[in-house]
């Protein structure tokens, strides 16, 4: 099956598509090695997809015949993942929602000023 049929139904991506546009990204690595969507994959594999700012990696353990459905994904893969990838993207989002929250677009005037008066040297 190929890399990208298998990302879409182990659900990794929501269309083979996105999947197919993400390998050619160069965001999807089997067994270390940079992959295009036509790569053929088989159990045993080691997978890293970059998503979300997170390195996701898995291991295949079958090849599924199509789509498979959210309980039964466990069948065809194990995630290999470290807990600590999840907890550094936490704090990447907590320090961006301190800063700014989402919709406040630019910095206003007054704001750079403000910056400005922040970082001015004082001599």
């Amino acid at each position: 099956m190929r890399i990208d049929q298998y990302l879409w139904a182990v659900r990794y991506f929501k269309s083979r598509s996105i999947a197919s546009k993400a390998c050619k990204k160069g965001q999807v690595k089997v067994n270390d090695q940079i992959v295009k969507p036509s790569r053929e994959v088989y159990p045993t594999d080691k997978i890293i997809v970059r998503k979300d700012q997170i390195n996701l990696s898995l291991e295949v353990l079958d090849i599924p015949k199509s789509r498979v459905g959210a309980k039964l994904v466990d069948i065809y893969r194990v995630n290999t993942t470290p807990k600590d990838a999840f907890k550094q993207n936490e704090l990447q989002n907590l320090a961006q929602d301190y800063y700014r929250q989402k919709g406040e677009g630019r910095p206003t005037k007054k704001d750079r000023r403000e910056l400005d008066d922040y970082t001015e040297d004082p001599n």
